[in-house]
């Protein structure tokens, strides 16, 4: 799928399901730094996935969204 919008929705999105090797996340941060803040950045991007994804495909993705929103909410 093509996406315009901010870089952090697309590293926080091959995140989800299982990631990519660990030379992609160096590689690219080695041409574009993450911020500080990267990993609860990604979380918080990543709650849009699993809101369509438990919208779609049922309950599955409840427990990691809860979490998600306790941690930060």
């Amino acid at each position: 799928a093509v996406y315009f919008g901010h870089r952090s929705m697309d590293l926080a999105m091959t995140t989800l399901f299982g990631g990519f090797d660990k030379i992609f996340y160096e590689s690219y941060e080695y041409h574009f730094p993450f911020p500080k803040n990267y990993r609860e950045q990604w979380e918080i991007c990543n709650l849009y996935p699993l809101l369509i994804h438990l919208n779609l495909f049922g309950s599955g993705y409840l427990g990691q969204i809860e979490r998600t929103l306790r941690r930060f909410g």
